[in-house]
């Protein structure tokens, strides 16, 4: 009988929704008298209605997420964690598991088959935590073959491709690609990239080998080394699915690519390189979930988060942030932009490219086939009421001066800046053109920012510090009896850090700044009056976090500058 019922509501939620005539259901309905074919199947054969919108109308009703099984890339570690003859008998399909916190994600075409999820988690232990969600019922069977019928961890796949050989033709065809070991190959090294936290995978040609590296909290680090001759194959691979030209190998090329992995949808960025042994290749993860972070969530210490919420307070001027190339600079733009989003405002954006693509905002790439440049995108954009305006990069004097202009005209403007600190802001902007009495009163206020490793809190070690590092501490080595270093344990994969957090340099123009920039004092002036309104540079921010635990000495000396203190 629940399976009647539940046949019925699902046609009469088709019905309802417009999506199929009540002639359409009693056909199937008398068709499924006469068959063990699920109704969502059936529907899909006659051609009635798509998987995709019974899938997305089934989780809309429940209030589940829905997942399409087409982008999904298989995990062999969530595979390992259920057999293949369960999942067939209760519909199940394991498609994520993050060893972090515990995880497993799983599609499935039953959300509230009570007993099967119970049978799971007793298989699974106390300790790991489900995650389900609504896959289409047509989907799930064929995907429970291909992902259970093919073998798909890097190893396994390795010694499948040495044992045989590769066609590379079938690479670049249509139809069941996971009996393509290379194609899982490919999809084995990205789970493992992402399930590592890797912000870049690199595809390295040597001579005779091909080098996989990651980077991993801004460090990078050698995880496969292979023969030459996977080289060919994983090139091809990889600029199939990024659509590129795979004929063209003596010019550089970019392209882009989706997939969801680990159960949420993750996009990377790829580019080739021709080298004097074969192409380049770098991947860049744009994992939206673990990028787009809120304020409250960065560990900021809580007089930054203040002068933070005053510069988000002013109505007009430029926000500047600066610091080197992956200092995390998109990121706490991104964020701030998040403190102020909602209906009541006009967000709009020019980025080169936009890696983010978010709600509420307009957001525009700035690209050359446009003819389109940031000075452009910003007269382009004061046509188009907004509130808010986020110009990616300030790179000339023509960018700059658009920019200044919006903010004059009543408009909050976010930009980034290559300087090393944010005084450092105030001769590049005078190198790129801007004059000192534009930049007094339109400066909001000028962020520098680096990004240090935090250390594993499982493995982190207490020590007494040296004489030399408590020189390097200054005055903070009164409070500080002892310090932490990295030790290394299977928690952080024996580096001894976990994770990143950002370290704010934050200085908040006012009225006795803007009179110092308009006269053109020199860094010592501006420096003496920004640490009476209580300015702390990066070393003694990093310093700070080295005090309370964070992180450890070595590692802000290896983004900061400590050399300085050691002259005071």
């Amino acid at each position: 009988m629940s399976e009647q019922r539940k046949k019925l509501r699902l046609g009469e939620l088709l019905v309802q929704q417009g999506l199929i005539t009540k002639d359409q259901l009693a056909i199937v309905l008398a068709e499924q008298r006469n068959s063990n074919i699920p109704l969502g199947r059936l529907l899909v054969r006659l051609g009635f209605v798509t998987e995709t919108a019974i899938r997305d109308i089934m989780a809309r009703t429940v209030g589940q997420e829905s997942i399409d099984l087409a982008q999904v890339v298989a995990d062999s570690e969530a595979l390992s964690l259920v057999p293949e003859d369960f999942a067939r008998r209760n519909h199940v399909l394991p498609i994520a598991y993050d060893p972090a916190d515990q995880v497993l994600t799983i599609a499935t075409t039953e959300i509230f088959n009570v007993v099967a999820l119970d049978q799971l988690r007793a298989l699974l232990g106390p300790h790991v935590e489900l995650k389900a969600q609504l896959a289409a019922e047509a989907q799930l069977g064929d995907y429970i073959d291909q992902f259970y019928g093919h073998e798909l961890s890097v190893d396994g796949i390795l010694t499948e491709i040495e044992t045989g050989e590769i066609d590379y033709d079938s690479l670049q065809a249509g139809g069941d690609e996971y009996t393509q070991p290379m194609v899982r190959l490919v999809n084995a090294i990205l789970v493992d990239a992402v399930k590592r936290g890797a912000s870049d995978i690199h595809f390295e040609p040597e001579y005779a080998f091909l080098r996989i590296r990651y980077r991993i909290d801004g460090v990078l680090e050698t995880v496969r080394s292979l023969h030459k001759t996977y080289m060919p194959g994983i090139t091809v691979r990889v600029k199939v699915v990024s659509e590129m030209n795979i004929a063209e190998t003596r010019a550089p090329q970019d392209g882009r690519l989706s997939l969801t992995l680990n159960g949420r949808p993750i996009d990377f960025r790829v580019s080739t390189q021709p080298t004097i042994y074969g192409e380049n290749i770098v991947l860049r993860v744009l994992d939206r979930e673990k990028s787009i972070v809120n304020l409250d969530r960065m560990n900021l210490p809580a007089a930054t988060m203040t002068k933070l919420e005053t510069m988000l307070a002013r109505p007009e001027g430029i926000l500047v942030v600066t610091g080197p190339t992956g200092s995390g600079k998109t990121t706490t733009l991104y964020s701030l932009l998040a403190q102020v989003n909602d209906e009541t405002v006009n967000i709009m954006t020019l980025e080169d490219p936009v890696e983010y693509p978010l709600t509420l905002m307009r957001q525009t790439s700035v690209s050359e086939v446009a003819r389109m440049d940031f000075a452009n995108g910003i007269r382009s954009i004061m046509r188009q009421d907004p509130d808010i305006i986020l110009v990616g990069e300030v790179r000339d004097k023509e960018t700059a001066e658009m920019a200044f202009r919006a903010a004059m005209t009543g408009h909050q403007v976010f930009t980034t800046l290559h300087t090393n600190s944010a005084l450092g802001a105030f001769p590049r902007l005078l190198d790129i053109g801007i004059q000192p009495d534009i930049m007094a009163g339109n400066i909001i206020g000028i962020i520098a920012q680096r990004l240090v490793r935090v250390l594993c809190i499982h493995c982190k070690e207490a020590y007494a510090p040296s004489q030399e590092e408590r020189a390097l501490l200054g005055v903070a080595a009164d409070s500080a009896s002892f310090l932490y270093r990295p030790v290394g344990c299977k928690q952080c994969s024996n580096k001894g850090y976990r994770g990143r957090t950002p370290i704010m340099e934050l200085l908040v123009m006012d009225a006795d700044m803007d009179e110092l920039v308009a006269r053109r004092a020199t860094a010592k002036e501006l420096r003496a009056e920004a640490i009476t309104k209580g300015f702390r540079s990066l070393a003694e921010e990093g310093i700070a976090r080295v005090v309370d635990g964070s992180t450890s000495l070595a590692e802000v000396a290896r983004s900061v500058d400590l050399t300085g203190r050691l002259r005071q």
